[in-house]
């Protein structure tokens, strides 16, 4: 095949207009003018980027699929331009904390996954050999939460508990990932409003659990990063400590680049998250902080649940938003707005996470996996969710980006509204190109 015309998307480089030659599911060349072979696709008019690598997702499957499933979630996915994606340790149930939940959640994706996946291993309470028998089965890293997680079947890590699994993950070679409060920090709430919601949980609260993470990281000679900052000074104290010399790196999410507290009083409990929105002063940080390039990748936290569990008040809805979808589109038009470009932008979901995770994905070069996301940035296109509830807080909003057609190892898995049905995704594991 080869994708014609298209303007080309590469680290680092202006987009070029170009040809993308693909053979036998990996890119063979790109240049102006290839010389025909095999059946071609007119891209002229749309923006051709790797496609998206997310890193943190939540598909709940096995055990709680009326949330998500892998077939929902990987075509929301698909639909939304990304071809891979890290699954968390939360919340199906087993958990994956130990070989045999691993091996579960495995032949789940297999039988019913849309793109290319890898898993991230739990970081919990017990005996540390677990996470010996999840590395050997090909974890990306380890997950663990700093606060409760809301979920009965994972549990949070005290002090000397993360210290002691970020030993163990040293020595296996792989990174602690944290969700990043400190219980000591957080409040009670005063109300069930979207205004004691953000209360209950400050800034701060956020602020001295990355500080406490680095600390004991520092210490275990462990490779760490923070999930879902929320706050231009929580991404300082990373930028800090790497300038120290810490391996230490950290994400955020659309939600927080896009939206801020105000729009809780619209969406409801639709955007409840934790961290919460926060102001826009916040919002506005984390975009200077990403222009100066240090935030390392932008993820979805894709973290839906059954509508019934939105009910009740931001006191007791479920925590967690549904955008596996929308991190690509809603990434490019808000860039767009505050003029960084294209490039740098669809790198922080592509490139980035693939070289910080270890995974071959997000490389637009011969020899790579031949995955890329076509991309209309003309003109404004509202976003139609295809995750299982269709409860994105983006749903509905007109965008300056839309995904027209996704590739996945040279095959169309999804194009203009419709997945396609023979769509299969592979187990990517770090440094291995799958098995």
């Amino acid at each position: 095949m080869i994708v014609r015309g298209g303007t080309v998307v590469l680290p680092g480089a202006m987009p070029v207009v170009a040809d993308v030659a693909i053979e036998d599911g990996v890119f063979a060349a790109i240049g102006p003018d290839l010389e025909p072979s095999g059946e071609e696709l007119d891209a002229r008019g749309l923006h051709v980027l790797p496609g998206e690598l997310d890193a943190h997702v939540h598909f709940n499957e096995p055990g709680r699929t009326e949330w998500e499933g892998w077939e929902t979630g990987t075509s929301a996915l698909a639909a939304g331009g990304a071809t891979a994606c890290v699954e968390m340790p939360l919340n199906a149930h087993p958990p994956t904390v130990d070989g045999a939940a691993f091996d579960a959640k495995l032949a789940a994706a297999r039988a019913s996954a849309k793109v290319d996946f890898a898993f991230w291993g739990g970081l919990v309470p017990g005996p540390l050999e677990r996470m010996d028998e999840l590395a050997e089965r090909g974890v990306t890293g380890f997950k663990a939460f700093m606060c409760d997680t809301g979920i009965d079947d994972f549990a949070a890590v005290d002090d000397d508990e993360l210290a002691a699994g970020m030993e163990r993950a040293a020595a296996l070679g792989l990174p602690v990932l944290v969700h990043a409060e400190r219980p000591a920090e957080l409040r009670p709430m005063d109300g069930e409003d979207w205004r004691a919601w953000v209360a209950s949980r400050p800034p701060q609260a956020e602020l001295a659990a990355i500080e406490r993470a680095i600390a004991l990281a520092d210490a275990a000679g462990c490779s760490l990063h923070v999930v879902h900052v929320s706050t231009g000074a929580g991404v300082a104290a990373v930028a800090d400590a790497r300038w120290r010399g810490a391996d230490v790196t950290c994400e955020t999410c659309p939600h927080y680049l896009a939206l801020t507290e105000d729009d809780l009083e619209r969406l409801g409990t639709r955007a409840k998250c934790a961290p919460p929105l926060r102001a826009a002063a916040d919002r506005d940080a984390l975009w200077e902080q990403l222009a100066r390039g240090r935030i390392a990748l932008v993820a979805s936290d894709h973290s839906p649940c059954p509508p019934a569990m939105k009910e009740g008040g931001f006191g007791a809805a479920w925590g967690g938003i549904a955008g596996a979808q929308a991190t690509l589109t809603v990434l490019l038009h808000e860039g767009a707005a505050r003029r960084v470009p294209v490039s740098a932008l669809a790198e922080l979901v592509t490139g980035a996470p693939a070289r910080r995770f270890r995974l071959p994905k997000g490389r637009l070069e011969p020899g790579a996996d031949a995955d890329l996301a076509l991309v209309d940035l003309r003109g404004e296109h509202p976003l139609e969710p295809l995750d299982r509830h269709r409860a994105n807080p983006f749903a509905g909003r007109p965008l300056r980006a839309r995904v027209v057609r996704t590739l996945l190892r040279g095959r169309t898995i999804y194009e203009d509204g419709r997945v396609a049905p023979g769509a299969h995704g592979r187990l990517l594991t770090p440094e291995r190109s799958h098995i």
